[in-house]
């Protein structure tokens, strides 16, 4: 994963990471506490280091954001971190020390850095760039995550779509059959009930699932399409227990399920067929059955437009989390999903 060098490091942080080095310093001049003369230069070492890592950790918050890589970055803080280091023995020498110090310590010293609380200075860019990273992957995994969560959302909308249009041919490929039949109330029925699901599933949808007795509402419009052209040779058993009537499911998973079943099973019979829609709760997992009659010899209906659709929603909405299956049991075709279960909470749209 590549780095989002656009975030914005506040200088807070810069203060955070060069604690754990003050505390270092703070503890290796415990032992000069007896020490009043060596003290005074461990406290102005430590004053010196609070000082000099604002300027610092500007210079490297500044030179990370414009692109610089490591060794651009060590060429520019090692040498201005030496000066601070340097700037800080002059002082020292110069304010702190007594004149014995400053026969005894000499150039060699003050330009010898490492007692000029250089080595703190680097340590605190060592700390404040393992920050900046942390904090730049931190945002390039939340832009990626973002990034997968609009990509999903596009796919489910363009799965949705493609459910309309392929119900909308089939309707009224069947609607045509009832007028050329002269079947003329059963079509005008049709047309009405087509209306009707077509207002419901054409309304915007805040997220892509729905609540199961929203569900059965859009499902039951559907049937009522279905039984204007087959009548009696369609009979529905839809049970759902009221304990499920508010755990979530993909918007319009029966709709499909429902078609294929009547399209593929029902309508070929030339006699009376079944059609029972079962949703139930099962520990943590939502269960969703659709069993049907179907003709012999049993059709493998597995890669039909329906089901496909379903199994690429079921994908997106929960990968690894759920179970589809689709074959036949004894007399009749079964379309078996398991859903984790979530309820919708009030004032929530489902995701």
């Amino acid at each position: 994963m590549r780095e989002d060098r656009s975030v914005t490091v506040s200088p807070g942080m810069a203060w955070v990471a060069g604690l754990p080095v003050l505390g270092c310093m703070l503890v290796m001049g415990l032992p000069s506490v007896g020490d009043a003369h060596v003290l005074a230069f461990r406290l102005f070492y430590a004053v010196a280091y609070l000082f000099w890592i604002v300027p610092v950790g500007w210079l490297q918050r500044s030179l990370w954001r414009r692109g610089a890589g490591t060794w651009t970055m060590a060429a520019v803080l090692l040498p201005a971190t030496y000066a601070m280091s340097v700037l800080n023995a002059v002082i020292a020498l110069r304010f702190i020390a007594n004149e014995d110090a400053r026969v005894r310590w000499n150039w060699t010293w003050v330009f010898g850095g490492l007692d000029g609380c250089w080595l703190a200075l680097v340590a605190f860019c060592g700390l404040q760039a393992i920050v900046l990273h942390r904090a730049a992957l931190q945002a390039e995994g939340e832009r990626v995550r973002l990034a997968w969560l609009a990509a999903r959302d596009a796919e489910l909308r363009a799965l949705r779509y493609q459910l309309q249009p392929h119900f909308l041919f089939n309707t009224l490929n069947a609607i045509s059959a009832l007028v050329a039949d002269d079947r003329k109330r059963e079509a005008s029925r049709m047309i009405a009930r087509l209306g009707d699901f077509l207002r419901a599933t054409l309304e915007e949808i805040r997220g892509h699932e729905v609540s199961v007795a929203e569900e059965i509402a859009f499902t039951s419009t559907y049937l009522d399409i279905e039984k204007a052209r087959l009548g009696d040779r369609l009979y529905v058993d839809m049970r759902a227990g009221p304990d499920v009537l508010d755990a979530t499911l993909p918007y319009l998973l029966l709709q499909p399920l429902v078609e294929n079943a009547i399209h593929h099973g029902i309508a070929p019979l030339g006699i009376a067929g079944e059609l029972a829609i079962r949703i139930v709760r099962e520990g943590d997992r939502l269960c969703v059955t659709v069993d049907n009659d179907v003709p012999f010899p049993v059709d493998n209906r597995a890669t039909g437009v329906g089901l496909a659709n379903v199994r690429a929603r079921l994908d997106a909405l929960y990968p690894g989390a759920y179970r589809f299956e689709s074959a036949p049991v004894q007399a009749k075709w079964r379309v078996a999903i398991e859903l984790p279960w979530r309820i919708v909470e009030p004032g929530r749209a489902a995701a």
